[in-house]
């Protein structure tokens, strides 16, 4: 299987072309879970943290879809011809599109997929 970059990335972090449209990173595919996904960000106990905390990816997984979207990119992944960039945002990029990003990272350990947040987006805390 060829290499996957798993890019994250906040669509309120992108730059705008002329018309004031976010311009997301490039790749193969791109989805967007602000509309598919909850933004767990509500929930206040993990404001404060981001996808890269276990809690968060719990919740983020719990989330109506997320199950299904994950199964879905990752058929696609294994298709014969498949994506080498697939994008996932959300709003700010710290817990829908990272969370997903982590949890897809750990099931399918190093293998194939490269990770990585797109541009200056996401700042990680500690």
């Amino acid at each position: 299987m060829h290499p996957i970059s798993l890019i994250f990335f906040g669509y309120l972090h992108l730059p705008t072309d002329p018309d004031g449209q976010p311009v997301p990173p490039a790749a193969d595919r791109i989805e967007d879970v602000r509309d598919r996904l909850r933004d767990p960000a509500a929930a206040r106990d993990i404001l404060d943290l981001d996808g890269f905390h276990p809690r968060v990816q719990a919740v983020v997984l719990n989330t109506p879809g997320a199950r299904e979207l994950l199964a879905n990119l990752a058929d696609y992944a294994d298709l014969p011809a498949g994506p080498s960039r697939i994008a996932i945002g959300c709003s700010g990029g710290r817990h829908r599109a990272c969370g997903l990003r982590g949890h897809r990272r750990r099931r399918r350990g190093r293998g194939p997929w490269r990770c990585r947040p797109a541009g200056d987006g996401h700042r990680r805390r500690r």
